[in-house]
């Protein structure tokens, strides 16, 4: 009887630490919906709710301080139908492109100068991100002067070294407001990248640079065979979130030209605040937001893909 009922006891034993087991799991569960309802209600606030806002507002004809009606897809149709709209599509992709790759470049040489051992690499490293750290507005007003006609330190440089013989109108003219949005984003967007590559750079081991030395490899192909392959997950990461930030840019071509000379260099973020805002037609600025939804999602799917696709191989 007593070996009876040891061995009922000893079967029970396991039963009641599955329930103590479950009951402790379902205080998991409740504990991590609890530490997670902070960011669910932040990003409901911040993100969700101006998202499917921004869709109601597009799909009906709401001004400011009129609610309006369900109107569909017109909003849109009129937006495509707007030649300045199509200027800030073609504005927007090339600003996107040519900065991102001048910034790719740039920054990873730098990153590359950065990882070598000197005097004073500490002090340099926090240096170059001094572009990065000040706010986007004030730097972005100091180049404002610098682009100045009147004023301009480049103007009196250039002039001073011989190479022009009147005064530009940097942000004056289309084809150079253009250009100078671009050098002030590139300006700016740098540090990012060659920290950021930067700090790629020192996972990979040394020993590897030195084997493929050994072998005889010049500089040019260890970096294509070995620095490169290792970098790139880092560097698709960094493009994506770059991409992102500069399809979306609003700060510093806002302050620079305001869209400007004759809406030569209006982007998305720009040209939807000029009418959402500037003229009141919420609904046509909502649309004009709504439209870099599509080429962004395409544009994050197609790198996320990638991304995957190598950190697979």
């Amino acid at each position: 009887m007593a070996t009876a009922s040891t061995t009922i006891s000893n079967s029970a034993m396991p039963e009641g630490r599955v329930h103590k087991k479950a009951g402790l799991l379902e205080d998991e569960r409740w504990l991590a919906a609890a530490l997670l309802l902070p960011t669910a209600i932040l990003l409901g606030l911040f993100i969700a709710y101006p998202f499917f806002e921004g869709i109601r507002l597009a799909l009906t004809d709401s001004r400011v301080g009129v609610p309006g009606h369900f109107v569909g897809l017109k909003n849109f149709e009129k937006v495509w139908n707007d030649s300045i709209f199509r200027t800030a599509v073609w504005n927007t992709c090339w600003y996107t492109f040519i900065t991102t790759v001048v910034k790719l470049v740039l920054g990873l040489w730098l990153a590359q100068l950065l990882n070598r051992n000197f005097k004073g690499k500490a002090l340099t490293r926090a240096f170059i991100l001094l572009p990065f750290i000040i706010p986007t507005v004030l730097s972005t007003f100091a180049w404002k002067w610098m682009f100045d006609p009147t004023f301009s330190v480049l103007n009196w440089l250039f002039w001073q070294m011989g190479f022009i013989t009147k005064r530009i109108n940097w942000l004056g003219e289309p084809d150079l407001a253009f250009f100078s949005i671009i050098v002030v984003n590139v300006w700016r967007g740098v540090p990012f990248y060659a920290i950021s590559l930067l700090a790629g750079l020192q996972t990979i081991s040394p020993e590897l640079q030195e084997a493929a030395a050994i072998d005889g490899a010049n500089g040019w192909q260890r970096f294509r065979h070995i620095t490169w392959p290792l970098l790139l997950p880092v560097t698709m990461v960094v493009t994506l979130f770059s991409v992102i930030q500069t399809f979306a840019d609003f700060q510093l071509v806002y302050v620079l030209t305001g869209g400007g000379p004759a809406n030569a260099t209006h982007l998305f973020a720009t040209y939807a605040y000029q009418i959402g805002v500037g003229t009141g037609l919420l609904s046509e600025g909502a649309a004009i937001s709504l439209a870099i939804f599509p080429v962004l999602f395409v544009v994050v799917l197609l790198q996320l893909l990638y991304i995957r696709r190598v950190e697979t191989r």
